[in-house]
């Protein structure tokens, strides 16, 4: 998560009077997207959940 302008490729989204801006293409990977903020032991911030699909270390088959 970072606070970046908007391009041409991102898709915008407000909400409650908070503005998201995501990658179209990302968007297309993870969806459904969910962001709350949240409260815990831990401290507060930001939860994003969403069906990315973890990638290995080296960003494909390392034993290929």
């Amino acid at each position: 998560m970072a606070l970046d302008e908007s391009r041409e490729s991102d898709e915008i989204f407000d909400e409650n009077g908070t503005r998201f801006i995501i990658e179209k293409r990302l968007l297309e990977e993870v969806k459904p997207v969910r962001v709350d903020y949240v409260t815990s032991a831990r401290g507060t911030g930001f939860s994003i959940k969403g069906n990315l699909k973890a990638m290995s270390a080296c960003g494909s088959c390392c034993s290929c």
